[in-house]
């Protein structure tokens, strides 16, 4: 019979300290393979796009005289969905057209991401980010939409 190398005690704890030592060296392909894998997690939602922004509204109108607005408007249209926020010092107001339930989740260039629910008149609120973000939104009906990347 021969002599396997853990019913060896120092063979056996050997092993054991190379494990745990090296526990935490994750191989850089895994990491590769994982973030790629995380991108395709929204492949299935729809791209709204930005259709209007104030301050580009406020850029051609510099010739006047009115005064500028201290908020900021921006639509974002998909098939099926506009999304509309109005920024205005430290909130960001959201308006989901058609007005319906769900969830929006604001999602930070940082990779990370708080949400929020929308109410059945489509309304939601969220603090404004800093920084690149984008919105991904969930309706009630399982409709689901984000916008481009964007910073205020």
């Amino acid at each position: 019979m021969t002599n396997a190398w853990w019913e060896d005690d120092d063979q056996l704890l050997g092993a054991i300290k190379v494990a745990l030592e090296t526990a935490d060296d994750v191989p850089a392909r895994f990491v590769e393979t994982a973030k790629a894998t995380f991108t395709w997690r929204d492949i299935d939602a729809e791209l709204a796009a930005l259709t209007y922004d104030s301050a580009r509204d406020a850029l051609a109108g510099a010739a006047t005289r009115a005064e500028p607005t201290a908020a900021r408007y921006l639509t974002f249209d998909a098939t099926d969905l506009a999304i509309e926020l109005e920024i205005v010092g430290d909130a960001m107001h959201g308006q989901l057209v058609p007005p319906q339930a769900g969830e929006v989740e604001l999602r930070l260039g940082d990779g990370t991401s708080s949400s929020t629910s929308v109410n059945d008149v489509g309304y939601f609120t969220v603090p404004p980010p800093e920084g690149t973000f984008r919105l991904h939104c969930r309706t009630a009906t399982n409709l689901v939409v984000q916008t481009g990347w964007i910073t205020l």
